[in-house]
């Protein structure tokens, strides 16, 4: 084992080796070109060299050809005499066919060993961007985010923050006194997105048993690091969650991993393809996010390998940050694709034998400029590189084949079924059933109360005889009483005008005399 990855030959006649240092493999990198140019295959020949480092590996795989990882190539094969005779030309010596620990992921759990998160892990954040939720609707998720915290609720997976939003919508007015106006409006809007969520399958994201990071981390029992391969072709009609999980999952790799400094080798290598994805209406809070990651989770061991069409699907700040490049054909069909084209040429340092843009533009198959770190991580000198050959299948698996390396896993039943412990969703049903208890309880004992003159009487004073009704009520009274009716005629008659005259009479004359 060496100290770097064989990348392909350069310089005349493609004999001179160009190779990428372990030692800057962590300072991330850059494969670009056009569809149909070979960005995968030379994914793939970096995966494979990882792996043989003992270096684990976590790769989206978007179009299923990555699979092959799993299988060594075979004599057979049809590209067999091109490979041997490419192997030969740029002075590969060492070629040979031989496979990958491979693990299969899949979010949906259909492909692979099922992939979850808890929605407290994932954060509001990241939560927000998924949703592309507004500004008043990202303020109430981080509400409830605040408000599961701070009484114990678990936010594990969605019933549970759509349970905690229904209770945060009940109580608004409690709320926006302390944390700010809650809309009934924007609680309905972050409900109806869980829902389309939830109906495009992000429900199996959320949930338990979560993902383990260092079942990422892995090596085999010959030391060789494990290539876990993230069947990504269901979840690219999903973009949004297709970048959120995975910047989630970088972000945790930030989080978790210890600082190690400039280590001989990566910890773990991380390949994003199609990574126009995450940048694509992204807001800059979250580009902000990805250039933070890229910057720092260096020095924790970990590189990260952006896979795209053109270099300006990255933005500067992060393109920056990429050391290693692998840059395949570029068409210049329109004036974007030439602006485009000058600007990746742009970024090399210049080779006297070549102009850079010209190479880029008429490179075949197979073939790619590159320019790889070199001793104190100073840039090198753009080449033309033939890519070496794959060792691993090209091509996927059958379907029984995946499934046998999915038996064979280490992660065989770990992750397959799926837990619902006790959570917000739970703790608010049994809050909810309980004061509908107490309400219905209080309800019953209020029906079968007496009437409130009866309640009275029996709150006083026991006694013995019978109860006699008040003189002065007007219920009791004698209506064929003479007297009575006199004295109703004399009420009635001091209440109208008469009465107040003579009232104000007596009163005059009794103040007028003192």
């Amino acid at each position: 084992m060496t100290d770097k990855i064989f990348i392909g030959g350069g310089g005349e006649g493609y004999a001179e080796p160009q190779e990428m240092s372990f030692k800057y493999a962590n300072r991330h990198g850059l494969i670009a070109g056009a569809t149909g140019t070979g960005k995968t295959v030379t994914l793939q020949i970096l995966a494979e060299s990882f792996s043989q480092a003992g270096v684990p590996v976590i790769l989206a795989d978007v179009k299923g050809d990555l699979s092959g990882l799993a299988k060594p190539g075979m004599a057979s094969h049809k590209l067999h005499d091109a490979f041997t005779a490419r192997a030969e030309k740029i002075g590969f010596s060492s070629y040979h066919y031989h496979s990958c620990p491979v693990t299969f992921w899949d979010l949906f759990g259909q492909q692979g060993h099922p992939v979850r998160t808890t929605v407290a892990e994932m954060g509001p954040l990241l939560l927000a961007q998924l949703l592309e939720l507004s500004e008043a609707q990202e303020g109430i998720l981080n509400i409830a985010f605040r408000l599961a915290d701070e009484q114990a609720l678990p936010l594990l997976d969605l019933k549970d923050l759509q349970a905690l939003l229904v209770w945060i919508g009940e109580n608004r007015g409690a709320l926006s006194l302390r944390y700010g106006n809650v809309s009934p409006a924007s609680v309905g809007a972050i409900q109806r997105r869980l829902l389309v969520l939830e109906n495009q399958g992000g429900a199996d994201l959320f949930g338990e048993p979560a993902l383990a990071l260092s079942d990422l981390m892995r090596q085999d029992s010959a030391g060789r690091g494990m290539v876990n391969i993230l069947a990504s072709d269901k979840l690219m009609a999903a973009p949004k969650l297709y970048a959120t999980f995975l910047l989630w999952l970088l972000s945790e790799l930030f989080e978790e991993l210890p600082e190690v400094g400039d280590p001989d080798k990566p910890r773990l290598v991380f390949f994003f393809d199609e990574a126009h994805l995450l940048f694509e209406d992204a807001p800059k809070a979250l580009v902000d996010k990805v250039e933070q990651v890229a910057r720092l989770i260096r020095s924790k061991g970990v590189g990260i390998y952006f896979i795209t069409q053109s270099p300006g699907d990255v933005p500067e700040d992060i393109l920056g940050q990429l050391g290693n490049r692998i840059q395949h054909a570029l068409r210049a069909f329109t004036a974007r694709d030439r602006k485009n084209l000058k600007l990746a040429a742009e970024t090399y340092r210049e080779n006297p034998r070549f102009s850079t843009e010209d190479a880029i533009r008429e490179v075949g198959v197979g073939e790619a400029v590159t320019s790889m770190l070199q001793k104190k991580g100073v840039p090198g000198i753009v080449e033309r590189t033939l890519i070496r050959p794959p060792s691993s299948q090209l091509g996927p698996l059958t379907k029984a084949e995946r499934a046998e390396v999915l038996k064979q896993s280490d992660m065989a039943g770990k992750y397959d079924k799926p837990l619902d412990r006790h959570s917000a969703y739970e703790i608010l049903l049994a809050r909810s059933s309980k004061a509908a208890e107490q309400a219905e309880t209080a309800e019953a004992k209020a029906e079968a109360a007496p009437e409130p003159m009866a309640r009275e009487f029996n709150a006083a004073r026991r006694f013995s005889g019978s109860r006699i009704p008040r003189s002065s009520s007007r219920g009791h009274r004698p209506k064929d009483s003479f007297a009575s009716a006199m004295s109703e005629a004399v009420i009635k008659e001091l209440k109208g005008t008469t009465g107040r005259r003579l009232v104000r009479g007596i009163l005059g004359g009794l103040f007028k005399g003192r």
